[in-house]
């Protein structure tokens, strides 16, 4: 069995190791990605050659290599991509409410370039290893490519798990391509597909007449296409896939506001799969209700700052700055204690204001309009 063990553990790992890598790599400073970039592309050309020169070897050690070469040349398709050096014509999100054949083509723009660059690179493999021996590391990519293709189409139609959390600062639009939804009906036909393929690979590993090549090789495809199907079942169950790399998820930052975006809109959750939008920095304070709770010692106070004006007449509402000069963090604004340094224009002398009394729950929620209360009202 260890001629089927080995090339199982050691396909896993280096599958495992050269994604975390690629996700570290993705979320550091932009102003390393050029150094990233020429050590994948240094990679993409020696694993080219290795192919080349393996193309022929039928020994145990050819399977390693070729399986080895065709891995590190799909790493450079994605991390080109990741990295934001070959993605597509169409670098924004998706506008609000766009449906149908044209959303698919925004989603494709997105990515067009990217997608023609692996197509290059299939031929290229090709052609470098055609009528060879040896067509480990061909097929590898093969597999890799069914795998992205098929992955992303599921992401696109509607899945459970979108690890979001994967994308990094630069790419942020390309959430707006991804729809959240239990399963789509191109789920079980990949699911099939897929499984159909990996019986047959099993199967051909295992035969009595394999050979010891034979037996590695067709157990590294095995391995990568049951990766394919763990993969998409990752996307619908309810597993904590994503920290399998939460090492390489460390150099990812706090999502960071576009340009011109105020910090309290698209703030993302550190640890969540969906992104959180929330208006919780609005926050209506000297309202008719709170005035009208607390009875006659706002009369007085109402009295005696506005020259003798009856509560509420000719008074303008105070309205907290959206975002902006806020004395405590943006998601807690409205709550006790929280006061704002911008407030809306009163006509005449400036009155005399009290402090903004710390507000019940309740208080609070029926001070806010109905479809701008947070969630958790």
């Amino acid at each position: 069995m260890i001629e089927y063990g080995l090339p199982v553990i050691f396909a896993l790992f280096v599958w495992w190791f050269s994604t975390g890598v690629i996700i570290y790599l993705d979320g550091l400073p932009r102003h390393t990605f050029r150094w990233g970039m020429l050590g994948a592309t240094l990679l993409l050309a020696a694993s080219i050659y290795g192919l080349a020169v393996t193309k022929n070897d039928t020994s145990v050690a050819g399977a390693y290599w070729a399986f080895t070469f065709g891995l590190l040349i799909w790493g450079w398709q994605e991390i080109s991509f990741y990295m934001g050096f070959v993605t597509g014509p169409r670098k924004k999100a998706c506008p609000e409410g766009c449906r149908g054949w044209k959303h698919f083509g925004h989603a494709i723009q997105v990515s067009l370039y990217h997608e023609l660059s692996i197509i290059a690179a299939a031929v290229l493999v090709v052609a470098v290893t055609w009528n060879g021996a040896n067509q480990v590391g061909t097929w590898t990519f093969m597999i890799l490519w069914w795998m992205h293709e098929s992955a992303r189409l599921n992401v696109f139609l509607g899945v459970r798990n979108l690890n979001e959390e994967f994308l990094p600062e630069h790419l942020e639009y390309l959430k707006s391509f991804l729809t959240k939804k239990p399963m789509n009906l191109l789920f079980p036909v990949s699911i099939t597909v897929s499984t159909v393929i990996l019986t047959w690979l099993i199967q051909s590993a295992i035969a009595p007449e394999a050979t010891a090549f034979e037996a590695v090789g067709y157990t590294f495809l095995a391995t990568m296409m049951a990766l394919a199907v763990l993969e998409h079942w990752f996307l619908v169950v309810p597993l904590p896939a994503a920290s399998l790399w939460n090492w390489a998820l460390s150099s990812h930052g706090k999502a960071q506001p576009l340009d011109g975006e105020p910090a309290a809109f698209g703030v993302v959750e550190d640890h969540g799969l969906e992104q959180v939008s929330t208006l919780s920095a609005l926050h209506l304070a000297g309202s008719r209700d709170t005035e009208t709770d607390h009875g006659h010692d706002h009369e007085g106070e109402a009295t005696s700052s506005h020259g003798g004006n009856a509560p509420g007449e000719n008074e303008q509402p105070r309205i907290v700055a959206i975002g902006q000069n806020l004395d405590c963090p943006a998601l807690d604004a409205g709550t006790a204690g929280c006061t704002a340094a911008a407030t809306s224009a009163t006509s005449g002398p400036t009155p005399r204001t009290r402090p903004v009394e710390p507000q019940s729950e309740e208080e609070t929620k029926n001070g806010l309009p109905e479809l701008l209360r947070p969630a958790a009202y």
